[in-house]
């Protein structure tokens, strides 16, 4: 019986603001005022909502919140951090250096792999010397060996002379294979002490992290003069061309989806803007939603993961504005022929004119993705 002029007093209440809106000022209330219609349009949306009126049939909303992908930068090797060059919140290009690590061992293998190859360099060229002499000494030995074979048919020399000659062109072809075979070797031994240097200087380039994408550092795991270990991160990455809204949906609305259909979003921080988005990833299995979903009830459900994606166009525009982890509504359409309504008409802020010198440091700044808040 007490709840009938509690329930009578808070209709008043929100009739009472649906006449008579708060106008909010940039910092704070302003106090009682007639508001403009735009600042009373999202309260009379408000009201609307807390009346239980809702969408057309075919526009399903649900809650979710504003993600990134994320990308952990870690070193292949262990050694000790000498410069991190970038910080939290830093914007990064690909193939930007993040920071650099120190070792001092795998420097001192890369000289002494260069030293192999020197080394392997000057017994190749001992080798084709060698080689010159060792010809001309079986060219000598050969013609006197034929010499003595036409001596042998007249009588001229003994056999034993002739053996010898024989003898001497055998060595002589022997040590011209032998030396052959030690300029071979020498050859390989350069390609086997390049390519040791070579992977040597790979480890050393892997030593000089990079980023692997665009976008933004959200967390600086490592410090300068730290030993980190193989693998290890060092910062993490946003990556602002992969920003989307994580929402869930039961069995009878997600199985009407389409990806690429669109989508809108409205975020907490910003209520009076609509961003435009597509649904990007329907899951195949159902799971429990997370404990931020709503209520107790609704996690006991089994609902189906749906990824919005903000339109990229967007995100470059507002890509100053980036902000993950914001919260609100996504909504998407389980009939492609139905209208959005004017609520949900794709309203963005405009756009700041910029400074000639904030344009040139924003073309420094990649294009990377963000989604539009306040």
């Amino acid at each position: 019986m007490t709840l009938k002029p509690r329930a009578a007093v808070a209709v008043a209440v929100l009739t009472g603001l649906c006449a008579f809106p708060l106008a909010v000022g940039e910092s704070g209330w302003s106090g009682l005022a007639f508001a403009s219609p735009a600042h009373a349009q999202p309260i009379r949306n408000l009201i609307a909502r807390l009346r239980g009126q809702k969408f057309p049939p075919g526009i399903v909303e649900s809650n979710g919140r504003i993600e990134a992908t994320q990308v952990d930068v870690s070193s292949k090797y262990a050694g000790r951090l000498a410069e991190v060059t970038v910080e939290e919140g830093s914007t990064v290009r690909e193939g930007e250096v993040i920071a650099r690590i120190s070792s001092p061992e795998i420097e001192a293998q890369l000289r002494a792999a260069q030293s192999n190859v020197q080394k392997a360099k000057d017994a190749l060229a001992a080798a084709e010397a060698d080689i010159t002499a060792r010809q001309s000494a079986l060219d000598f030995a050969k013609s006197d060996f034929q010499r003595g074979q036409e001596l042998m048919k007249t009588g001229f020399i003994t056999k034993q002379s002739f053996e010898q000659r024989k003898r001497n062109y055998d060595s002589a072809e022997a040590a011209v294979k032998s030396i052959t075979s030690a300029r071979d070797q020498a050859q390989s031994q350069i390609k086997n002490s390049e390519a040791e240097v070579e992977r040597i200087e790979s480890i050393i380039k892997d030593l000089t992290l990079v980023s692997p994408r665009n976008g933004r550092v959200q967390y600086q795991l490592a410090r300068a003069g730290e030993v980190v270990a193989a693998g290890a991160p060092i910062v993490t990455i946003l990556d602002l061309t992969d920003v989307y809204m994580t929402i869930f949906l039961p069995a009878a609305d997600a199985g009407k989806l389409a990806v690429g259909e669109e989508a809108r979003m409205i975020l907490d921080a910003a209520p009076d803007y609509v961003v435009p988005a597509t649904v990007s990833f329907v899951a195949s299995d159902a799971q429990f939603t997370p404990k931020t979903v709503e209520t107790k009830d609704e996690r006991a459900k089994l609902m189906f993961r749906i990824k919005l994606k903000i339109d990229p166009d967007t995100l470059r525009t507002y890509y100053t504005r980036v902000k993950t982890g914001l919260r609100g509504l996504g909504f998407v359409r389980t009939k492609a022929n139905v209208e959005w309504p004017d609520d949900l008409q794709v309203k963005l802020p405009k756009v700041p004119a910029k400074a000639p010198e904030d344009k040139a440091s924003d073309s420094n700044a990649p294009e990377a993705n963000a989604p539009a808040s306040k």
